[in-house]
């Protein structure tokens, strides 16, 4: 096998050309495998273990780099020889738009008129700078983005306030305002709940689990994954339970996020004490709470918070252990029977998951049943992993984190890492158990199911193949709403011989008793055992006498009127909402040059 391989210094294209160049150079004859990447020390160390051994040490996050590998020195030279070509592709929209995008977001804004919101996905180290651009124009920014420096966040979050404006992120992936779906977000009923969440797929497990209960969701701030930290100080959190206390549509507030800093906490309870409403607290895996007001609930998994949300605004969902009953019983017994196929050797479970939340959730569930546990995604007892390109015993991985979206598409885009990752965990002996979660909704992938089940298919069969058997679990987080339909995608799973789940709380707890038996699961059993609500249930909050939509704050009055800056996937999935959204052409300033961008800002 012949591997070459080239660095660009200080080369800047956007993700969605970097995959789309990635997959042309794969199809070329004789290629076998090719990256195409940022120059991230996370993005090396995959490629070296894709068999892609670039040599280039000396690449920075700054630095394109290109890996390939093929049959024929002929081959790989002439696909590198084609690399600037498939570059200048741009990334494939409809032929027939050719609609005027302006270049600034002030001119955007004059030409939409009653623009707020700015919906921005530029590469990180760009995004503080469109982020202000849309703060000046009076645009409440939405920071999908992530790898953004903590100061940067600060300060821009310190900017809106000052200003009257939310600043939703950055690493907001989700939100949901006026009945539309903002980045990566599930479509779902309009209803009494509303939500804030420093945890983007957390926020989505529990908007999808209200819908597919019955209920509905008046709206759903995102914060970004920083935001309960003790130096961000739960900024938007904070900004957006006040939103929702005072919107008249909001009858039920639910409260997400990873367990945030202590003194973050206590802030964020006090606060939620005085909304006046009955408040759901999921602050997954962290400790339990005891003394808060009545009026507050807090709840150990996502799938909780949905149950209770519903309940507490009037509804009668079903019970987790509810119609039949037997669901822990039943789930018990299915382990039994997976575990009885496993060889003496499988012993480990490995958890492959796109959602940062889903998979802290995951790793609070497993580590009182499975030691040692490895992750990227501290929390509890778990071991950090010190190679990310490699499992240790048993591993649960955020494929999603930062440092795997560098100069790369986000998982939920582009299942090619998870795909290959699939294969490589498949190859150890020493595995009994992959787990799973498949995350639909807007601005995703649009058949990620159909885009893993070959890869499922191909593990399982070389498995058995060397004389063992795969069990496979999984979760989908979504709604039948949603673009890719969640029954249709559920089906997928299930004939490519998924164990699929409900919620991801459920696929954890079925993963982890197939490979823990015996008394070792009994904590984890625990951990997710519904419990008895503290707030007062079944006493939905009335509507204040005389409120009316025009009471709600400005942000949440209606629908948002969208600048989109980043991906043109966000623009579309806002028109196909019949949502008003103008796209900025956007290209970056001084054309992404470090030195000149650190100039730049010294001269604002």
């Amino acid at each position: 096998m012949i591997v070459r391989s080239a660095v660009r210094r200080s080369a800047y294209y956007d993700s969605i050309t970097l995959m789309q160049a990635q997959q042309a150079l794969r199809s070329l004859p004789g290629i076998v495998e090719a990256g195409v990447v940022m120059g991230t020390p996370a993005n090396l160390e995959l490629l070296r273990e894709a068999g892609l051994d670039v040599r280039s040490a000396s690449a920075s996050a700054d630095d394109l780099v290109v890996a390939v590998s093929g049959d024929t020195a002929q081959h790989v030279e002439a696909a590198l020889s084609s690399l600037d070509g498939l570059l200048r592709v741009r990334p494939a929209t409809d032929p027939g738009d050719q609609t005027y995008r302006p270049r600034t977001i002030a001119t955007a804004a004059r030409l939409l008129p009653g623009a707020n919101l700015a919906l921005i996905s530029v590469p990180g180290r760009f995004a503080a700078r469109v982020a202000r651009e849309a703060a000046t124009a009076g645009l409440h920014p939405m920071v999908f983005s992530d790898n953004v420096a903590l100061e940067d966040e600060i300060r821009l979050k310190q900017t809106s306030r000052s200003r009257g404006l939310l600043c939703m992120g950055p690493d907001c992936g989700t939100a949901f305002v006026g009945g539309i779906a903002l980045g990566f977000a599930n479509r779902v009923r309009r209803g009494p709940i509303g939500l804030v969440a420093a945890a983007g797929t957390g926020l989505q497990e529990v908007m999808s689990t209200i819908h597919r209960l019955g209920g509905g969701v008046s709206h759903a701030l995102g914060a970004g994954g920083r935001d309960s930290s003790e130096a961000v100080g739960g900024a938007t959190m904070l900004d957006g339970l006040t939103l929702l206390r005072q919107d008249p549509s909001t009858t039920v507030v639910v409260l997400v996020s990873k367990p945030p800093d202590p003194g973050v906490a206590r802030r964020l309870l006090a606060h939620a004490a005085g909304v006046g409403k009955p408040v759901v607290v999921a602050f997954v895996g962290s400790v339990p709470l005891h003394e808060v007001p009545d009026t507050l609930t807090p709840v150990s998994t996502l799938e909780e918070a949905g149950i209770l949300a519903v309940r507490l605004a009037g509804g009668a969902p079903r019970d987790l252990d509810g119609e039949g009953g037997g669901w822990f019983q039943a789930a018990k017994e299915r382990a039994a029977v997976a575990r009885s196929r496993l060889g003496a050797s499988q012993r480990y479970l490995r958890g492959l998951f796109c959602g940062g939340t889903l998979c802290a959730e995951t790793v609070w569930l497993l580590e009182s049943a499975l030691r040692p546990l490895y992750t990227n995604v501290p929390m509890g007892k778990a071991r950090p992993l010190t190679s990310l390109g490699r499992s240790l015993a048993h591993s649960v991985l955020d494929l999603g984190a930062d440092e795997f979206t560098v100069g790369r598409l986000h998982p939920m885009l582009d299942m090619t890492l998870r795909a290959g990752r699939l294969g490589q965990e498949a190859a150890d002996p020493e595995v009994a158990v992959l787990l799973l979660d498949v995350v639909l909704g807007e601005g995703v992938h649009p058949d990620p199911a159909g885009a893993l089940a070959p890869a499922i298919s191909a593990a399982c069969t070389a498995a058995r193949a060397a004389g063992r058997e795969l069990a496979v679990v999984a979760s989908v987080c979504g709604t039948d709403a949603d673009p890719q339909n969640r029954a249709r995608q559920v089906e997928r799973l299930a004939t490519a011989g998924v164990l699929v789940e409900d919620t991801n709380a459920r696929a954890a707890a079925l993963a982890g008793a197939i490979v823990a038996g015996g008394t070792e699961g009994d904590e984890m059993w625990t951990r997710i055992s519904p419990r008895v609500p503290r707030a007062k249930p079944a006493a939905p909050w009335s509507q204040p006498e005389g409120a009316t939509a025009g009471d709600a704050p400005t942000l949440l009055a209606g629908a948002p009127r969208v600048v989109n800056v980043g991906l043109a996937r966000f623009a579309e999935s806002l028109r196909a909402q019949s949502a008003a959204v103008i796209d900025v052409d956007w290209r970056p300033p001084a054309e992404g040059n470090r030195a000149m961008l650190e100039l730049l800002d010294r001269l604002e």
